[in-house]
């Protein structure tokens, strides 16, 4: 399962770790990532992510799944998120 959050897109960094000799090896930094079920008030439905702590609490400052995904950009939201996202205009469009 990769390492990615569902909904910000946020990934691993690469970095190094740095020993007081000054001795640079390479490390990686993961996500803090959590599952999570999102309630969406548009479709009264429930969607389980995964989703890093920082995107929950962006999720939660927007006021809630629906409003986050009509706010997000495509290149970011993984394909489980778009389809959400376009049943989600479907329904607002009827």
């Amino acid at each position: 399962m990769s390492r990615i959050c569902e909904l910000t897109g946020k990934s691993r960094q690469v970095g190094h770790n740095v020993s007081h000799a000054n001795n640079k090896t390479k490390r990686v930094y993961l996500p803090n990532l959590q599952n999570v079920t999102l309630l969406s008030d548009g479709l009264d439905r429930s969607f389980k992510f995964r989703v890093s702590t920082h995107g929950l609490r962006s999720v939660e400052h927007n006021g809630g799944l629906d409003s986050w995904l009509l706010k997000a950009s495509d290149e970011k939201l993984s394909t489980r998120a778009l389809k959400v996202k376009r049943e989600l205009k479907k329904k607002q469009a009827a």
